[in-house]
């Protein structure tokens, strides 16, 4: 992708029944448009044709993060401290598996999380998804 002057911000393999998407996050400087998706999903589906990782059937999907981004690396929640964000978590952090609050501080493979006033230590690996809560 950074051959085409695009940064792959993130991956996501998500399976629904029998059908599986592969999404592609491309972001640049100047923004993604429509072409640039296309640009992208034609270096992505020869590099996939030639490596086969995925065995199975699936559908290869390339967009830009959009406004309500999804986070997946420290960096990128470091990135967006101050932020709102929704995260859905593996195991329960304070009785819940899903959260919203502000992000407050990434330090290593720990992120937190200020949720109503309380902050909350999650580990990055226990993040099934996150995204930035849009503004408007």
């Amino acid at each position: 992708m950074e051959g085409l002057g695009y940064q792959l911000w993130g991956i996501e393999f998500v399976k629904a029944g029998k059908h599986s998407t592969l999404r592609l996050f491309i972001d640049s400087e100047n923004g993604i448009n429509i072409e640039d998706c296309a640009n992208a999903s034609r270096q992505a589906s020869a590099i996939l044709d030639v490596e086969d990782p995925i065995t199975s059937e699936y559908t290869l999907e390339v967009s830009s993060p959009g406004l309500d981004r999804p986070l997946f690396t420290s960096e990128q929640y470091g990135m967006y401290l101050g932020e709102e964000a929704k995260i859905q978590l593996t195991m329960p952090v304070a009785g819940s598996r899903n959260l919203k609050g502000t992000i407050t501080k990434v330090e290593g493979q720990m992120l937190t999380l200020t949720v109503d006033g309380k902050d909350l230590i999650i580990a990055l690996d226990n993040i099934r998804k996150g995204n930035l809560i849009a503004k408007f």
